[in-house]
């Protein structure tokens, strides 16, 4: 009798999976992943490897029961199983073989992993199983057993042998990468399948001697003779020839000194040293990403190698839990990736089964957590700083927290009472010599008069330019543009922020440079969001920055005269009045508020000043509470997922053009990357009152379906709604 796993496809032609080839599928992938991690284990490698290898092969033992089998086969027509399919093997593990740990991931290889304190408050008997099936289980599983033996044959396969081994680490971290290695079998099994992914993806190895030649090759070339150009060649060999034996270090370089490829010097060094098998780059805007994605490409690939699958880029979370959609999820399997913030931490903090399938990437890993000034909200670090320290110390990670106005939050006892010691890579002596270069470069000034958008845009255009203005919302950022562009014309303004797709994004970032290096291009102004404040290569002539905090100031002064020592230019900050269409960020009316008491103490504006700034704002906002810290020691992952969150409102997978739309409607093959880069993220609040639909078969990504243009993105579109609503006649009067 034949035994299925997965129903046919008809639209695709494809026949139900085997049941067994299927089971046999997943351990093969499930326990590849665990054997990847294992080898940077310091101590749970091997009970690791159990706990995978007995999950993957029960984890669809539900799927026997003869209800089920009449819709798997193709023979009945159901959205869903009759019979909830992973508690018989939780059912199996947990009771049979007392295996609790590989019983917690079948039970959870679906709907994420449950909270260990709401199960052992449970019933006796109750603890892990689903409650609407677990009659009909108990009863029927002597005979899914048997079907499961005669399906696999036990004399062909290699018998699995339970180890009576405790989790000596952190358990949290241990739950996750285990439920990863499962996840990822399971999901790349079925879309192989399903032909949604081809069956074997060429694996690219880091190579990290090769690229760092390559890459010594590519530094060398740039090299100019000038003072500036030398400082940046001594801080990038400081960094490569860095001696570190810590786990965890830091590089506070100043802004414009050439961090991008030193300290990706530094981490292809310590991957040769260290054994390690790929590196992940971390940034705050996904602008930057697109820059130092550029530049990696251009310094690390080696011959014959695609460039995308060597550097993969990842703007936003592309995670889609439903089978006809997860296959786009953008996985972390190549040497060297670079992410953004929001991606790598709350992957971290996931319980979600088609997030977290890419966490069992992370050990072994050189971590390059760049401009960490700004990955997180305050509030978050106590709990991604013990993360940081598990991930180092259990899993192989090696780590760098790098910017160039580094806040040092581990050394404030509020955070973490044992105020650790992180070592720097670049030598002091050339860190006071970097400092002094800095001197006379900038000037900070203050208008403490708020501005509307009109009178904000006239004030502007009286300053020297080329002129940039960074603005807290993406809806003021839009105001303000629309508003400068009716005033003074299109040529006169660019507009750059997260309303826009990467692809318009690419576009306007290589217009805006193209313009800077144009001596007789002047009279013109960018206006954006903090999306532009750190790790780009621009150089403005005058700065404007809406109160924010101190390191989003300083970050803006690397933005102009980047290159001119001794002609100081001048940074504002201004505040606005929240009018009309213009809003101002609620999340950050602390760090503004420190900022403004800095800037009215008479404080000279300098990096020093940083990580007393960081301990206002904590003070100001009440200090750090310990309820996430105690959330994620007490194994309680649904809270954990739900209060980490880097960006408070869930955003949405908005995809914007109809071509992408038809061709995942009509089951055409689209990569992630397409997705990608014809894609934005927009808030769910915002996905209610639009009545935005979904893409046909793909639940979790959506259609835009009103104005969007090259200029202000979807905010086009945005600001249109809200002019009606707020009854403004005129959109563009604002």
């Amino acid at each position: 009798m034949m035994l299925f796993a997965h129903s046919p496809n008809s639209k695709k032609g494809i026949p139900a999976q085997d049941y067994a080839a299927h089971a046999g599928g997943v351990v093969r992938r499930a326990s590849e992943a665990a054997d990847g991690v294992a080898q940077y284990a310091s101590c749970d490698g091997e009970i690791l490897k159990q706990i995978v290898r007995f999950s993957a092969e029960y984890h669809d033992l539900g799927k026997l029961d003869a209800r089920n089998q009449k819709v798997l086969s193709g023979h009945e027509k159901a959205k869903k199983l009759p019979v909830q399919h992973s508690d018989a093997g939780t059912a199996y593990l947990l009771d049979t073989l007392q295996f609790a740990p590989a019983a917690v991931l079948v039970r959870s290889h679906h709907i994420g992993l449950p909270d260990f304190i709401e199960e052992e408050n449970r019933d006796e008997g109750a603890v892990l199983r689903d409650d609407e099936v677990r009659e009909r289980v108990d009863q029927t599983l002597p005979e899914l057993l048997k079907l499961h033996e005669e399906a696999l044959g036990s004399e062909t396969r290699e018998p699995a042998t339970r180890m009576d081994l405790d989790i000596n680490g952190d358990p949290t971290s241990f739950f996750r990468i285990a439920l990863s290695c499962l996840a990822d079998g399971d999901h790349t099994d079925t879309a192989v399948h399903y032909r949604d992914q081809p069956s074997d993806e060429p694996i690219i190895e880091l190579r990290p001697a090769d690229r760092l030649a390559a890459l010594n090759r590519y530094v060398d070339a740039l090299k100019e003779d000038n003072g500036r150009s030398r400082l940046r060649s001594e801080v990038y060999y400081a960094c490569r020839d860095a001696s570190m034996e810590a786990k965890i270090v830091s590089c506070d370089s100043p802004v414009g000194t050439g961090k991008t490829t030193a300290v990706m010097a530094h981490l292809l060094s310590q991957a040769e040293q260290r054994g390690l098998r790929r590196i992940i780059v971390v940034l705050p805007f996904t602008n930057i990403i697109t820059q130092s994605v550029e530049v990696y490409r251009k310094a690390l690939v080696l011959p014959d190698e695609n460039p995308e699958y060597v550097i993969a880029e990842l703007h936003h979370r592309a995670d889609f839990e439903d089978v006809q959609s997860r296959y786009l999820t953008a996985l972390w399997k190549a040497p060297i990736i670079v992410t953004t913030a929001v991606t790598f931490f709350e992957t971290l903090a996931s319980n979600t089964p088609a997030t977290l399938r890419r966490l069992h990437n992370l050990p072994g890993s050189a971590v390059f957590i760049d401009e960490s000034h700004a990955a997180l909200p305050a509030k978050l670090l106590p709990l991604a700083w013990r993360w940081i320290k598990t991930f180092a110390d259990e899993w192989g990670c090696y780590w760098i927290m790098a910017s160039g106005s580094l806040n040092r939050f581990w050394e404030i006892k509020e955070f973490d009472e044992d105020m650790p010691t992180v070592p720097e890579i670049v030598p002091d002596t050339l860190r006071t010599c970097l400092l002094e270069a800095e001197k006379g470069r900038i000037n900070f000034r203050f208008v403490d008069q708020p501005f509307g958008a009109k009178d904000l845009v006239e004030w502007v255009a009286s300053l020297p330019g080329p002129r940039m203005v960074i603005l807290n919302t993406v809806q003021s950022a839009a105001v303000v543009a629309r508003e400068y562009e009716r005033h003074f014309g299109r040529h006169s303004v660019e507009h750059l922020s997260t309303a826009l797709t990467p692809s318009d994004r690419d576009i306007t970032l290589e217009r805006i440079k193209i313009r800077l290096v144009d001596s007789n291009d002047t009279d013109w102004t960018l206006i954006a969001t903090s999306c532009v404040e750190a790790g780009v290569d621009f150089s403005f002539k005058t700065g404007v920055r809406e109160a924010a905090s101190l390191v989003s100031l300083l970050q803006t002064s690397g933005r102009v005269n980047r290159h001119d020592y001794r002609n100081a230019k001048i940074v504002w900050t201004i505040i606005l009045r929240e009018e009309g269409l213009l809003r101002k960020h609620p999340g950050l009316a602390e760090s503004s508020r420190v900022l403004l008491d800095l800037i009215a103490e008479g404080n000279m504006i300098t990096p020093s000043l940083c990580t007393n700034a960081l301990k206002r704002e904590i003070r100001l906002a009440g200090g750090f509470s310990d309820s996430l810290l105690h959330k994620d020691e007490w194994k309680r992952f649904p809270q954990v997922e739900k209060d980490f969150r880097v960006i408070t409102s869930e955003t949405k997978t908005v995809v914007i053009g109809q071509e992408i739309v038809d061709r995942l409607e009509t089951h055409q093959p689209v990569s992630w990357r397409g997705i990608q880069k014809s894609s934005v993220q927009i808030w769910g609040y915002r996905l209610e009152y639009l009545r935005l639909p979904e893409v046909m078969d793909h639940p979790g990504i959506y259609k835009w379906i009103y104005d969007y243009n090259d200029f202000i993105g979807y905010m086009a579109g945005i600001l249109s709604v809200e002019a009606v609503e707020k009854g403004i006649g005129d959109a563009s009067v604002i």
